[in-house]
């Protein structure tokens, strides 16, 4: 078995397939299926049971996905370790967020990290929910993940850092005068809204039983803002958004409420490289005032 056999077997999972992969490879399918042939004969068993023109994963193959991306991503770890020794500057943090924990604090820590390491470039990914963000995590696929949830995170596996707890703040062009707004205030709002499902939606939903009415509903929560500034109607956001939501021209006051977004970055308990420790570092130095240090 070698590290190429390996990184054949996860680009046929990651690309749902042998043609999509090869492409990704830009290598002949004939190829690849023949080194993920050498690889099952290794192995002693079935990676992918041949259906037609198509491919779908085994038990075994199934079983095999995390440690491959563990083996792969310990390779990285190693060769960049020794670069790192060498006085090489450069790297890449692969991290996966939330969409909320995506621009605040990402924002503010990328700012930070890539003052101090200028050649190390930062790679986020996206995910909406907890339970992906710890999944990409423990999986290999990421090596850090910024998450927001109603509480303490406790998740097995990672390391958690809590960063911060944002309040929720409501946002938009014109605003009740009450600074917190109850959320029974809000009789014939109009309001754009996240998904069922995110403490953003319940707040929401608390307003609408009290009259308000839900004239938007996007899974992108970046598009909110945007569509705050058009006129479409009000929004529930964590408090970081507001300075960027204030520097575009909108107001924001505090909700009159308990939930707050509990905002922690999770870290791969095995070794991380360089580039993700040196992220870590700044991490673990960053307070919520860093939103203001411009």
């Amino acid at each position: 078995m070698d590290a190429r056999q390996l990184e054949y077997f996860l680009a046929i999972v990651d690309n749902d397939g042998f043609g999509r992969a090869a492409a990704k490879l830009h290598i002949a399918q004939p190829s690849l299926s023949q080194a993920v042939a050498g690889l099952e004969r290794e192995l002693g068993v079935r990676l992918f049971h041949r259906i037609g023109r198509g491919a779908v994963l085994s038990d075994a193959g199934k079983e095999l996905i995390g440690p491959a991306r563990q083996v792969l991503r310990d390779l990285r770890t190693a060769k960049a370790t020794m670069d790192s020794l060498k006085g090489v500057q450069r790297g890449h943090v692969e991290l996966v967020t939330m969409p909320s924990p995506g621009i605040e604090p990402l924002g503010t820590l990328t700012r930070l990290f890539t003052r101090e390491h200028p050649g190390i470039m930062v790679g986020a990914d996206a995910a909406f929910t907890p339970d992906e963000v710890l999944q990409k995590v423990r999986e290999g696929v990421c090596e850090l993940g910024l998450v927001g949830v109603p509480g303490d995170l406790r998740a097995p596996g990672v390391d958690v850092l809590p960063l911060e707890s944002q309040d929720f703040v409501l946002v938009g062009a014109e605003l009740p005068d009450d600074d917190p707004v109850p959320v029974t205030a809000l009789g014939g709002a109009r309001l754009i809204a996240s998904p069922p499902g995110s403490q953003m939606r319940r707040i929401v939903d608390e307003m609408v039983t009290s009259g308000a009415e839900i004239v938007a509903e996007v899974a992108h929560r970046t598009s909110i803002l945007p569509l705050v500034l058009q006129g479409v109607g009000l929004a529930v956001l964590p408090s970081a958004w507001v300075p960027l939501a204030r520097r575009a021209g909108a107001r924001a006051v505090r909700v009159d409420s308990p939930s707050q977004l509990h905002v922690a970055l999770v870290s791969r308990s095995a070794p991380l490289t360089p580039a993700a420790r040196a992220f870590l570092t700044v991490a673990r130095s960053y307070t919520p005032l860093d939103h203001l240090d411009t």
